[in-house]
């Protein structure tokens, strides 16, 4: 079975640059559009997490990897301000997957991927027919780049755990530039990546700019990414 696996970190709702409105029901209408079979975002705030199954009509599996004011329908009220200044300060943000109505799929949890003292990061799966995808947003220190590389490794550890020695695909925004792993298939120019195991893939696609705008702006500061497995 076929799988088009996409993924994208909507920079919690913003254009690129910023302005004051949040655009994230847009973001969700345009990466459910074309009816993907799995869609993995990152940067998603968490008071939109009851929102996100009516705005994309898909099941969505959420995991927060920080919380922020609580309650979060308040958070979502203050963001809304200005969503560009705020965002992730007052809303915290999750990782979310989510799936093609007509697949069989199975919650596989999450694990945080970061180590002490850095901000959380989780590496979340689902079971997708027989096909366990991992969706994770590892950490962005620029100088530090090994924390990265750490927490991808931890991902991926998790994803293969899971997955029991069946096929995998791990997807997510890497914040390492054409970052792969052994036995994989070959990773975008970015640091936005879909990566499969164990079944075959098409190579990494990233969307044009013109594909993500929006009454003329710019949504978010990634660029959807996507590959075909299976």
């Amino acid at each position: 079975m076929a799988l088009l696996v996409r993924s994208w970190n909507l920079f919690h709702g913003n254009t690129d640059p910023p302005t004051r409105r949040s655009y994230l029901r847009e973001m969700l209408e345009l990466a459910v559009v074309d009816a993907p079979d799995v869609v993995c975002l990152q940067e998603v705030p968490v008071w939109a997490i009851p929102q996100l199954a009516r705005w994309s009509g898909l099941p969505a599996f959420p995991a927060i990897a920080r919380h922020g004011v609580r309650p979060a329908s308040l958070a979502g009220w203050i963001t809304r301000l200005d969503n560009g200044l705020l965002r992730s300060a007052i809303s915290g943000q999750a990782n979310v997957i989510l799936v093609g109505a007509d697949h069989t799929v199975t919650h596989l949890g999450h694990r945080r991927v970061s180590g002490a003292g850095v901000e959380p990061r989780v590496c979340q799966a689902v079971r997708v027919g027989d096909v366990v995808v991992a969706n994770v947003h590892a950490s962005s220190i620029d100088s530090r780049p090994e924390f990265a590389l750490a927490e991808l490794d931890r991902a991926r550890d998790f994803a293969e755990h899971v997955a029991a020695g069946g096929p995998v695909v791990v997807a997510g925004d890497f914040n390492v530039e054409a970052h792969g792993f052994a036995g994989y298939s070959a990773p975008g120019p970015g640091i936005d990546q879909v990566l499969a195991r164990g079944l075959p893939a098409m190579p990494v696609e990233v969307w044009p700019r013109e594909r993500r705008m929006h009454n003329g702006r710019v949504l978010s500061d990634h660029a959807p990414v996507e590959a075909i497995v299976g």
